[in-house]
Parts: C-alpha cells; structure tokens; sequence
C-alpha cells in the first residue's frame, strides 16, 4: 500500500484536466462538424493517450527538476513536483523507467489508432508531444530554465492535444476550427504562467526563468488577467467557429481570472497564493468546459 501512495502522489492525476479536456474538446468538435456520432472506441483510445501523455509529462519532469524541488520550500498541489524523489518515496531510476514506459505506450496507442482510422498525422502529433516536454525540461534546449517554457505548455495543451482528438474522430484537417484554437491560446498561457506562482523563490534560485522568477509574481498576475481578457475577447469568433454563440457562463471565466489579482497580497507558500492559482486554473478549465459543454449537449 505505500509503494501504491507513492505512485498515486507521483502520477498527480488532478493534473489530468489539462490533458483529457482539450482532448474531449477536439473529438466533439470532429462529431460537430462531420456530421457523425462519436465512435466510442476511438474516445477511450483518445482518453488512454491522453492518461499516458500527462503520465510521461509529471514523471519526467520529477526526474528532471530534481535539484530544483529539492530547493522548492514553497510547493503546492499546483506545483513543485510530486515530492516523491525530494521525499525519497520513490527512486530517480524507477521514475525515469516509468516515463519511458509511457513514451512507449502513448506512441503505440497512436500507432494503433493511426493505423486503424486511417490517420497517419496521429503518430507525429503523438512525437510532437514527447518532443515538446524533452525541450521543455531536457538538454539541449531545457527552455523551462531558459524562458519560453510557458509557451511549449500551451502550445501542447491547446494545440497539438485538441487536434489530436479532432484527427482521431475523423475530422477532416482543412475544416480544422482554428480560431477556437486562437481562442484558446492566451488563457493555456495563463494558467502555464500560474502553475509557476509558487516556486518563485526556488525557481530563482535555480536559474529557472519563468515568468514569475522574472517579473515578480504581482506583475505576472496581471498578465494572466491580462491574457484571459485576450481569449474572453476573442470568445465569439471562437464560438462562432463550432457552430455556438456567446452566452452568460462567459462570466464564470471572468469572475475567476479577476479573483486573480484581487487575492492579494500572495506570497510564495501562503494559502492566498494557492487560491490565486486555483482561480487561475478555474478560469482556464472553464474556458475549455463551455465549448465542450455546449458541443455535447446540443
């Protein structure tokens, strides 16, 4: 049972909302648009890959931010890592062994669905996703400590995942909806630079340039307001472009991208901090939720 817990604590599984929504999001979004039901075997395949990629994604970056958790006084639910290797739960070698087992097995889950609906596009999408990690958080590039990590986040998170599950679904790639895509972009960003919040302190101390470690976390919280005012404005073309119209639940988004900057002060380690995060979080997963609320239900 406590080798279990540790794998539990390691595996983060409420980070899964990053991954399986815009997944969902782009399987409805082929449905609407071809004009077919969703084939309930593809879903879960999607699903499957989507539980695996954010596998590889949280033990990978445990086994590269080792030095840096260490450090990392102020760590979150959101943020710092497991804490499993920090707390010597779980070795560097079976972390590391767990994540290449998750590279496999996304990769062939991809295989497996490229091969059996016929679209080829998936294995690369698949090695986009692996790719993008490695340079988040890996030599050569490691641009997490060398800025521009927040940006390989989103474009992750809100492009190659929901084009993933819209390809899969049989979506025909020329009347891919871009502009919900655009739509979506800046609030990914946002909650990239949130999930950094926390480990100001450690993240500077390492050298590791996000947004926080640069600006101060006051400042990076009025760009996450800032950037999910950018998609709030952006809504209706976004809407627009799956067939949906703006409605009320707008404001839900809203209301929590504002509790942003008005939890404050939010120091490092502070239950204020982790109440802004999770507002900024909010924000973002409802951004996602209504579109795919609204092209499940209608």
């Amino acid at each position: 049972m406590t080798a279990l817990r540790a794998w539990l604590q390691a595996s983060r599984l409420p980070s899964q909302s990053y991954i399986a929504l815009p997944l969902l999001l782009g399987q409805f979004v082929a449905s609407r648009l071809m004009g077919r039901p969703l084939d309930l075997g593809t879903l879960l395949c999607v699903q499957l890959f989507g539980l695996l990629d954010q596998l590889f994604i949280v033990y990978a970056n445990d086994w590269a931010d080792q030095e840096t958790d260490r450090r990392n006084q102020t760590a979150t639910l959101f943020s710092g890592g497991s804490r499993v290797l920090v707390e010597g739960r779980l070795s560097p070698r079976a972390i590391g062994t767990a994540a290449l087992v998750c590279a496999g097995g996304l990769l062939a889950v991809s295989t497996g669905l490229a091969v059996t609906r016929g679209v080829p596009l998936l294995v690369p999408l698949a090695m986009g996703a692996l790719a993008l990690l490695w340079a988040y958080s890996y030599p050569p590039l490691r641009l997490s400590y060398r800025g521009g990590g927040e940006f390989l986040q989103m474009v992750g998170v809100s492009g190659i995942l929901p084009l993933y599950g819209y390809l899969a679904q049989g979506g025909d790639l020329g009347r891919f909806p871009w502009w919900l895509i655009a739509c979506l972009l800046p609030t990914h960003l946002a909650c990239a630079i949130a999930t950094a919040l926390p480990d100001e302190p450690s993240d500077r101390e390492s050298r590791k340039l996000t947004l926080p470690a640069r600006v101060g976390g006051e400042r990076a919280a009025w760009c996450i307001v800032a950037l999910n005012a950018l998609t709030l404005a952006m809504a209706p073309l976004g809407l627009e472009a799956v067939g949906l119209r703006v409605d009320p639940w707008l404001l839900l988004p809203a209301l929590a991208a504002l509790g942003v900057v008005l939890t404050r002060p939010a120091p490092p380690g502070s239950r204020r901090m982790v109440v802004r995060v999770a507002a900024a979080i909010t924000a973002t997963v409802a951004m996602v939720s209504l579109p795919l609320v609204g092209l499940a239900f209608r």
